[in-house]
């Protein structure tokens, strides 16, 4: 169990670390869309797994901690990533 808060405080810090306050320069925005966009999937993977391991038991619940951790990571990044 202590894993598993753990996991969901790890997943917290990264959704809250997308909310930065704007920066001056060019170069500097581009660094924080960039560090965004990677915390946001990987947050989702993480939070994808989690939920994927809660589901089946044995080789389906593989299948669905893969699952989660592929569609988590899908959405945090569609939620985070701005594409020019």
């Amino acid at each position: 169990m202590k894993i598993h808060t753990a996991t969901i405080l790890v997943s917290a810090a990264f959704a809250l670390s997308a909310c930065q306050s704007q920066p001056v320069s060019q170069s500097v925005i581009d660094f924080n869309t960039e560090f965004a966009c990677v915390a946001g999937t990987v947050g989702g993977a993480i939070v994808g797994g989690m939920a994927g391991a809660t589901i089946g038991a044995g080789t389906g619940q593989i299948a669905a901690i893969g699952g989660g951790i592929g569609l988590g990571g899908v959405v945090g990044n569609l939620l985070t990533c701005r594409y020019r």
